[in-house]
């Protein structure tokens, strides 16, 4: 998602290093690979036009100071407007102090159901909420049944009532609720191949009869410019707070979140990731504009980290690699975490200047990681917290019992202990990052 985009606009700023002051010839290049990647990507043509236009107005004629050279300044212009088309600021969802109600829309296929479980699991770790998540999709039972599973998998209750009027059965939902303490209610309400007015009826009533915070609608990131049809439909019957864009970990261009908010000034407020239950991410429009000009997504790995991570076993181990105390029993707990992240090549792409350094491209083989976490699993508790203990015997008992050989329990114990010299450089700050 987005690499192609960012990789020509990398390109294109590139091509007016070295010059001493940014004018209307010698940024006429790089101003048309920007148009041609953002209408490869399938960003609105009208979006292009006005992004390509602020761009240039407020580049020409702008002088290049001593400290800073054309292409940071052309590039932070770039950023600057890539972050107002993407909607400038943050926008939270809607928590309130007692019962909050949120209702899912959205045509059939949107991933609407899957994404009902992971914001109902977000809402739970993020903000210790206790959601109930409602199935409103009368009309496809294999949608109730497939909300009901996820919720299982989550221990999140799921309110169902069959093919009772969706209408009537929030209202009993909103009844069970209070009677069982739940303050977050979550509706997945019906999709269609197409709006169509019978559709939107329905969301009416609803929207109607029951005191609704939120209604966020659910689009499929790969549906291209036709998601602004679908985006305006909606938000023309229904009072649209916000939308989540699904499947950006797929072959999509992209050019629907660089479309979304300037066309219908709905903000993004979530993107999925992952089919994973925990693959939703808040929309923060600084660092998706970072991440396609390879300035990296801190903030998003910061986010996996946190989900995985207790802040309080972080900094007993930050507090270990400073004294060099930090050992295979650490090194094995972090193994275990890294694993819940996901795929590491996802992790090294958010990485600053990934492409750059050619991270995008690399390929983790999840096996390597195993094979290592059978030969730490192999040792005891004390040898793993006193390596040096490792001699011949233990090293042939241990690639034995990993079913590794000695050669590679030999490397892992070298590696480990260079990876232990520079977590103490890096977190004693005599090291630094090299991107």
């Amino acid at each position: 998602m987005f690499e192609y985009m960012g990789d020509r606009l990398s390109k294109a700023i590139k091509n007016i290093r070295g010059m001493g002051r940014i004018t209307e010839e010698n940024i006429s290049d790089a101003m048309r690979e920007i148009r041609l990647a953002l209408l490869e990507a399938d960003v609105n043509y009208q979006v292009v036009k006005e992004f390509i236009s602020n761009v240039k107005e407020k580049a020409l004629g702008l002088d290049v100071e001593k400290n800073l050279k054309p292409d940071e300044l052309f590039i932070k212009l770039v950023k600057d407007e890539l972050v107002e088309l993407l909607g400038k600021d943050y926008v939270p969802i809607a928590i309130n102090n007692g019962l909050t109600v949120l209702m899912l829309c959205g045509l059939q296929g949107s991933g609407k159901t899957t994404t009902a479980a992971k914001l109902a699991n977000f809402i739970r770790k993020k903000h210790n909420r206790k959601p109930l998540l409602v199935a409103c999709d009368i009309y496809r039972p294999a949608a109730i049944d497939q909300l009901v599973e996820l919720g299982k998998k989550l221990n999140i209750p799921v309110f169902t009532k069959g093919t009772e009027n969706p209408t009537t059965i929030v209202k009993e939902a909103l009844e069970y609720a209070k009677t069982n303490n739940l303050d977050y209610i979550i509706i997945d309400t019906a999709g269609r191949l197409q709006i169509d007015d019978a559709l939107m009826q329905e969301l009416k009533d609803l929207e109607s009869n029951i005191n609704i915070d939120e209604t966020i609608l659910v689009i499929d990131a790969m549906m291209g410019q036709d998601a602004i049809n679908v985006i305006t439909g909606f938000n023309n019957a229904l009072n649209l707070t916000g939308t989540i864009l699904t499947k950006l970990d797929g072959n999509t261009k992209g050019g629907v979140a660089l479309s979304v908010r300037h066309l219908t000034n709905i903000p993004i407020k979530f993107v999925g990731d992952s089919e994973k239950m925990d693959g939703l991410r808040e929309f923060y429009p600084v660092a998706m504009a970072e991440r396609i000009l390879d300035m990296g997504d801190i903030l998003g790995i910061a986010d996996k980290v946190e989900s995985i991570i207790d802040e309080d076993d972080a900094k007993n181990q930050v507090a270990k690699m400073k004294k060099g105390k930090y050992d295979l029993e650490d090194f094995l707990t972090n193994l275990k975490q890294i694993k819940k992240l996901g795929p590491l090549e996802n992790i090294l792409k958010m990485l600053p200047g990934a492409r750059k350094m050619g991270l995008n491209n690399i390929s983790v083989d999840p096996k390597q990681i195993a094979h290592v976490e059978a030969i730490i699993s192999s040792m005891t508790p004390y040898e793993r917290k006193h390596p040096d203990v490792l001699k011949a015997s233990r090293k042939q008992r241990i690639a034995k019992g990993s079913g590794r050989t000695v050669e590679e329990v030999n490397r892992l114990l070298k590696e480990f202990e260079e990876m232990k010299k520079m977590m103490k450089m890096f977190s004693n700050g005599n090291m630094k990052m090299p991107f």
